[in-house]
């Protein structure tokens, strides 16, 4: 007997394994016990799955990571930090004696230094190189500076003072590793927070979101992870400081009109560059990143009379330069809207899936996107003619076995259905599918915000200056009378970007128009939906991550269909309009030069970020490449800068139907 056996090969067994034979008398309960005795024996033998390994392992990896963001200086102010925490609950610690400890700073900044570049978040040695060539140069500040950050990029504070939100009182509720406590533990009165008002675009009832101030409100998202910080390092090596460089935040999650009327935001911003000019005697750069550079279009809202009314000529008095950094100028945020899901969510190994599914379900994000109307900005312009349709797009390759004009591609359902339900959907068929599975608050939201067609007759872009509905598209509205003004559209190429998705659908009952509920101008809710637009109620779509096919070109990846650009922006988006599109006398009436600099990305494998030459849509705030850019123009040798291509942008902007 196999107990027996047990009994004879191990005497700590002995007295279970007798105990176990005269319990147990049938054969079925001796095969029992046998499985429990080998289960027992399988649970103990791992070392690594236990406690004592887990335990000091999960020590370790916290210390390496405090080492990683943690600043000498916060050493030295421990004492004090511990006293002011206990002074508020009204503990009295004795005061200890006064310790030396520039040797122990000494032995930190040792060890900091020979960690891993892997560990490096916070700095990886390129602090302040590109400021000290220029300035080695004789170069220094001579333009002021405004940047004006991209979406999700500004940290956002909570300014309610309700008894439910009071606890964090002035807390950022996005960036920081306050959002992450609270997305972890509080997360359903976070999204309460964050969501806006599906009818007004403001604030829902009790809460209160603004953007955060100053530098810091968009120099990093979190500790160690840097937005705006290395730029900011390297003008400052060349003389800029706080009188001369202005950072200008916003609340990204409301529409542009919205962010005028409930914060002044463009108002405020026209004072600022006014206040700048005068005082340094000099025009201002503007330096603006993904949705920032649409507010390239927006210095309508300055101009209008109805607004900041500045004139027609304000930028042309006050604006040198423009640099539009990985500028989503056609488009952006589609797949969010289509499914609450995008490339880097659905390429989740399945563990990580599964818990993000959990955690902060797909239905959640599409929920949370779609109340965010500033996002609703990046939404795709310029329909078929920009985007391709069902035979081909401007970017496809010469040997693509399918167009990206397919912008979102079905695959084929099991049993044989209406061959229009099978039918994959172009840019304008994407557009009004997910109009179809919206609320009528979310349509009309779209509709008085924002406008995404194209525009070619001359008048009607005249009279488009007055139509704040038009000013995030430029497409639909004319660039500033600004002759003098240089603008410099400057992103990362080489990196695979979603253009868009793959996906798949679920089959629902039929729903015929006539058993939709009307809506009137007076029905709100989910409940309401708008008649169809063209394309059939018949299924639900969603990415099908389950789909690979990297056989084909253009390649598929986890149901993500692949493209051109600098890993979120397609390549279209980014330079079609500064090659192509401003060439034109109708959108650029002024004659305005348009510099195109394009960055490759090179990344270092060995560091986080990518290093120097990375040109990723977020990294390439870090790069050399860009910083000397941002350093020439504000230091008065914009002239330097020339045009510089490294993709076939140029032939695909020449097959759009602009005219």
């Amino acid at each position: 007997m196999v107990l027996s056996k047990r009994a004879t090969t191990s005497s700590d067994q002995d007295s279970d394994d007798t105990t176990l034979s005269s319990t147990f008398q049938d054969e079925p309960k001796v095969k029992l016990a046998t499985k429990l005795l080998a289960l027992q024996k399988k649970q103990g033998g791992s070392f690594f799955l236990g406690g004592r390994f887990l335990f000091p392992f999960g020590l370790i990896v916290g210390i390496l990571l405090a080492l990683a963001f943690v600043e000498p200086q916060n050493i030295q102010d421990l004492q004090l930090h511990v006293a002011t925490l206990a002074n508020q609950y009204d503990i009295n610690i004795p005061e200890l004696p006064d310790f030396d400890l520039s040797r122990v700073e000494i032995e930190w900044n040792r060890l900091r230094s020979s960690i891993p570049e892997i560990w490096k978040f916070n700095n990886d040695g390129r602090e302040f190189q590109v400021g000290e060539v220029m300035r080695e140069r004789g170069l220094s500040a001579d333009h002021p500076i405004v940047l004006i950050p991209g979406v999700v990029s500004t940290a956002l504070e909570s300014w309610s003072t309700y008894p439910e939100y009071r606890p964090f009182f002035r807390e950022k509720l996005w960036g920081g590793f306050n959002m992450l406590s609270q997305v972890t533990f509080n997360k359903e009165r976070w999204i309460a927070a964050m969501m806006l008002d599906p009818v007004t675009g403001l604030d829902p009832p009790r809460a209160k979101i603004r953007a955060a101030e100053g530098i810091d409100a968009a120099s990093s998202l979190i500790q160690g992870y840097w937005i705006w910080s290395k730029i900011v390092e390297n003008l400052a090596v060349v003389n800029y400081d706080t009188n001369n460089l202005f950072l200008a935040p916003y609340d990204w999650r409301v529409s542009y009109y919205n962010l005028e009327e409930r914060d002044g935001y463009f108002s405020k911003l026209k004072s600022t560059i006014e206040g700048l000019r005068k005082r340094q005697n000099k025009k201002v750069v503007v330096a603006a990143h993904s949705m920032g550079s649409t507010y390239l279009n927006s210095f309508k809202w300055v101009e209008s009379p109805q607004h900041g009314n500045g004139g027609s000529d304000w930028v042309e008095n006050n604006i040198e330069a423009y640099i539009s950094i990985a500028g989503t100028h056609l488009a952006k945020a589609m797949a969010a809207f289509l499914s609450g899901e995008m490339k880097d969510t659905v390429q989740m190994n399945p563990a990580g899936a599964y818990v993000l599914e959990r955690f902060f379900s797909r239905k959640e994000r599409q929920t949370l996107f779609r109340s965010w109307a500033g996002t609703a900005s990046m939404w795709l312009k310029g329909g078929n003619d920009v985007w391709g349709d069902v035979t081909s797009a401007p970017d496809d390759q010469e040997n693509a076995t399918h167009t990206h004009g397919e912008l979102v591609a079905f695959r084929r359902a099991l049993v044989h259905v209406d061959e229009s339900v099978e039918r994959n959907l172009t840019a304008e068929e994407s557009s009004n599918w997910i109009l179809e599975h919206t609320s009528v608050s979310f349509q009309k939201m779209l509709q008085s915000n924002y406008s995404y067609g194209i525009e070619r007759d001359e008048e009607q872009l005249k009279r488009n200056d007055a139509d704040p509905r038009k000013w995030t598209n430029p497409l639909e509205v004319r660039l500033p009378n600004a002759p003098s003004m240089k603008i410099y559209c400057v992103y990362g190429h080489g990196k695979e970007t979603e253009r868009y998705a793959r996906g798949d659908y679920i089959h629902q009952e039929n729903i015929m128009e006539s058993e939709l509920e009307d809506c009137d101008d007076d029905t709100q809710g989910e409940g309401c939906k708008a008649k169809p637009l063209g394309v059939p109620l018949t299924r639900s779509s969603f990415i099908d991550a389950t789909y690979t096919n990297e056989t084909i070109l253009p390649k598929v990846r986890n149901g993500v269909k692949f493209g051109e650009g600098d890993g979120t922006v397609s390549l279209i988006s980014l330079g079609a309009m500064c090659v192509e599109g401003w060439s034109r006398k109708r959108w650029n009436p002024a004659g305005i030069k348009i510099t195109t600099v394009e960055l490759p990305h090179l990344p270092v494998a060995t560091m986080p970020r990518g290093g120097a030459n990375t040109s990723d849509h977020v990294d390439i705030l870090g790069s050399t490449g860009l910083n000397e850019i941002i350093l020439k123009v504000a230091t008065g040798v914009g002239e330097e800068v020339q045009d510089h291509f490294v993709s076939n942008i140029r032939e695909y902007a020449k097959k759009i139907k602009w005219d």
